[in-house]
């Protein structure tokens, strides 16, 4: 328990220098001989200078001391970790289209207190896979085909203009270092994992674009990715390596420069995904 602020650890009450207990040392000293402050002086700055400067929110060498957030990183922490979880889960199906959850219930099944769940569901929210009930939690979206169609639709007008101007401008060694982000791609579709294909998928295209130096291209287009990923469509294995395999194509077109290539291969791949999207209708 921490100790009373007029009384130190334990119990003893503090006595003055040969003096009643509690007699501060300078009160029996005659007033004429007392130091008084300098002519001039401000007595708040003496006040301040002798007071330690942690006392005063400073280091000793004068710098401010800012405390370390630790709860509120720790929050967002738990945060980011149930945010990824549930996104993972709007992939492989476990969070279904058209059903409500709350927090709380959630919360239980993630180990959590229903405010981090809370606060990933906003966010979710925002990036258009849930919608807010009132007074009964979140509703994952419901999209017909007519929508990721259009969401297919939308990324090719981004994305198709864009790797064109990179094909003319971005040299081949550039696209040689991003093979490795393909091929995981590829490993993953072989997998048959969606949710991780869905991860990699979004790393090969986010770092393709990033190469434009346009942030808000990058985040529109991630945004409209991600829309595009939930619900899941419904994919055998060989869907996902054909898939996977258009990456690798992909790169050696834009490496050659073979802007006819790329302007195939783009357009081919978010028409493909605009049919699977109407195919699982």
């Amino acid at each position: 328990m921490t100790p009373s602020a007029d009384k130190p650890p334990g119990g003893a009450v503090k006595q003055g220098v040969q003096g009643s207990p509690g007699t501060p040392a300078d009160a029996r000293v005659p007033a004429q001989q007392r130091q008084r402050p300098a002519a001039g002086a401000d007595p708040g700055r003496e006040r301040d200078a002798a007071v330690p400067g942690a006392a005063r929110g400073e280091h000793t060498h004068g710098e401010r001391q800012v405390p370390e957030p630790r709860a509120a990183v720790q929050r967002s922490s738990v945060r980011g970790q149930i945010l990824d979880a549930l996104r993972t889960a709007l992939v492989t199906g476990d969070l279904k289209p058209g059903e409500v959850y709350s927090a709380p219930v959630l919360g239980e099944r993630f180990g959590v207190s229903a405010t981090p769940v809370r606060e990933a569901m906003q966010q979710l929210a925002l990036e258009g896979a849930v919608e807010v009930v009132p007074n009964r939690g979140f509703r994952v979206v419901e999209r017909g085909a007519r929508e990721l169609a259009e969401l297919a639709e939308v990324r090719a007008l981004i994305e198709v203009p864009v790797m064109l101007r990179l094909a003319r401008t971005v040299p081949a060694q550039r696209w040689a270092e991003l093979r490795p982000l393909a091929e995981e791609t590829v490993r993953t579709a072989a997998a048959g994992c969606p949710a991780a294909y869905a991860e990699t998928d979004r790393a090969f295209h986010r770092a393709l674009l990033t190469l434009a130096g346009n942030e808000q291209l990058v985040r529109i287009s991630e945004d409209l990715h991600r829309r595009s990923q939930w619900p899941p469509v419904r994919r055998g294995r060989a869907e996902l390596v054909a898939d996977a395999a258009e990456h690798l194509a992909l790169l050696d077109a834009l490496a050659s420069g073979d802007v006819d290539g790329v302007r195939r291969l783009v357009g081919g791949h978010f028409a493909g995904a605009g049919v699977s999207s109407a195919g699982q209708q």
